[in-house]
């Protein structure tokens, strides 16, 4: 369901919109319209769930320093476009924890829905690209049990591979996880 809006909001206007609001309900701000995100299917939560705890655990085996975030938190990727992706990693020190934006994360994930496979798989492959900070991308078919691994590599070419199981390297930051592990 998009919000009606008179003008294009920008992804400031967007984050101050969202503090006013007094329930939380899940949107993104997609070209300067706010747009609200269906409720999720089980095994989509079940799948955030799997994929949190198995970059956790990554990110702990590789001793890098490094933060992994769920949904709730936005990443701009235009002045007026910012997405929350289901999951993501960020390099380096922890963020405040005032902060509501994830500004440059190095992973982020997208878990396929029936309302988001269209979106997920064409404006929001382009749109996290467009962030130097971003090396992978990847998207979670809960149903069909697959991972396609977006990887940005030389001459910023984007290389895809779609797994159902196997070993994934995301290099960088160097870690290593089961395809398995992120399937819920």
């Amino acid at each position: 369901m998009n919000i009606a809006l008179r003008k294009a909001l920008t992804v400031d206007d967007y984050l101050a919109w969202a503090e006013t609001q007094a329930e939380a309900a899940r949107t993104e701000l997609i070209s300067g319209q706010i747009v609200a995100m269906s409720p999720e299917l089980v095994a989509h939560n079940r799948t955030k769930i799997k994929v949190l705890f198995a970059l956790q655990r990554a990110i702990e085996a590789a001793k890098i320093e490094a933060e992994v975030f769920t949904d709730g938190l936005t990443v701009p990727i235009e002045i007026h476009t910012a997405y929350e992706p289901d999951a993501s990693v960020r390099l380096g020190p922890r963020l405040s924890a005032r902060d509501r934006t994830i500004p440059d994360p190095i992973i982020v994930v997208e878990v396929l829905s029936p309302t988001s496979v269209h979106m997920d798989t064409s404006a929001k492959l382009i749109g996290y690209f467009k962030l130097p900070s971003v090396e992978h991308y990847l998207v979670i078919d809960p149903e069909s049990r697959e991972v396609t691994h977006h990887a940005r590599g030389a001459a910023d070419r984007i290389a895809s591979q779609t797994l159902s199981s196997g070993t994934l390297k995301l290099d960088p930051p160097g870690i290593v996880v089961e395809v398995a592990d992120l399937l819920g």
